[in-house]
């Protein structure tokens, strides 16, 4: 279950990012950019945990 968590949680973050990335706000572009890297981040977790297994 964890994995799937991660990757949804992921998912969103990184769609968020990207969105905030279009904006002209030069520090909603870099928050954008932080919150993509880190949606990045949770759906490589998830994929660790898929293929680990859920106990890590």
């Amino acid at each position: 279950m964890g994995e799937f968590t991660d990757k949804v949680k992921g998912n969103v973050n990184e769609a968020v990012g990207k969105a905030k990335q279009k904006s002209d706000d030069p520090e909603t572009k870099a928050e954008g950019k932080q919150q993509e890297a880190k949606g990045k981040g949770q759906q490589l977790k998830g994929e660790v945990k898929g293929k680990m297994g859920n106990d890590i």
